[in-house]
């Protein structure tokens, strides 16, 4: 149930956005953002509005979040070139 609640919860943030002055995570495309390749489906900090959203720019990454988003990315290129063929 955890799951569906989180999709739920993904779309209405979506679909009705985020509140004035905050942000929420995402699963997003890339555009380069944080260092992230271009292409790759990750978690973001987004806002929302009419259905639409911006990955939000500048916040600081520590030094252990950028070594585990690296790691991350690193294991999302890796599952995507698995399958390359089949797409």
């Amino acid at each position: 149930a955890s799951a569906a609640a989180a999709a739920i919860a993904h779309v209405r943030t979506w679909v009705f956005g985020t509140p004035v002055d905050d942000w929420t995570s995402m699963g997003v495309i890339s555009d380069g953002s944080y260092g992230i390749g271009e292409g790759i489906y990750y978690s973001f900090p987004v806002t929302c509005s009419n259905g639409e959203y911006q990955i939000v720019e500048g916040l600081e990454i520590s030094r252990f979040s950028r070594v585990r988003m690296d790691a991350t990315q690193a294991e999302l290129e890796e599952e995507r070139n698995g399958v390359r063929d089949l797409l």
